[in-house]
């Protein structure tokens, strides 16, 4: 959805994320945008997460767990597991979708024995993005992990605490994440 599938994702507002949430009618697609919004995975992790990776005895755990084996590989080609912590609002949301009891996933598809596919996860953000009104703007799923990268930004957090939490292994390819705009650097400016 980049504009003409072209540069980068756009960078989602509260208020464009709210909008896209209420488009969405199932619960657990609402879970797997939430997730996306808290945690700033990659959505080609997120659908492969695994009951035990977010529940223990049908309650939140306390960190979620991103398996290497479902992570996108560092330019080195390694995987790293990533742990992040259940942000509040998050261990809000997570009580509220109950996954398939016979299935190992956390997003199954209609058999249970796999989980969603990625291009699964991308059309319901596509048609959510549409009903809410915003197909204009360059919404992909890639959006979410941009938006989490640069809030922390905006918001002080240093770079090297957003590598961690993001599992990023170089500085340079997290900088391509942070948007920085005009009025960013007049305001850097005038703090001098």
């Amino acid at each position: 959805m980049k504009i003409n599938r072209n540069g980068q994702s756009a960078i989602l507002t509260e208020s464009d994320y709210s909008k896209i949430r209420n488009k969405i009618k199932s619960q657990k697609y609402k879970i797997l945008l939430d997730l996306a919004w808290y945690t700033g995975e990659r959505w080609g992790a997120l659908v492969k997460l695994q009951v035990e990776d977010v529940y223990l005895d049908g309650k939140p755990r306390e960190y979620i767990t991103f398996r290497s084996r479902t992570r996108k590989a560092s330019p080195d080609g390694k995987r790293k597991t990533r742990q992040v912590p259940v942000h509040p609002v998050l261990a809000q949301s997570l009580p509220t979708y109950q996954p398939g009891i016979n299935s190992v996933y956390l997003f199954a598809d209609r058999s249970g024995d796999k989980p969603i596919t990625l291009r699964w996860a991308d059309m319901i953000l596509r048609s959510a993005v549409e009903k809410a009104g915003l197909t204009a703007k360059g919404i992909s799923t890639h959006s979410t992990r941009r938006t989490f990268i640069t809030t922390l930004a905006k918001r002080g957090v240093s770079l090297a605490t957003i590598k961690k939490a993001t599992g990023h292994t170089d500085l340079k390819v997290l900088s391509r994440y942070i948007d920085v705009t005009d009025d960013d650097v007049k305001n850097a400016i005038a703090t001098l």
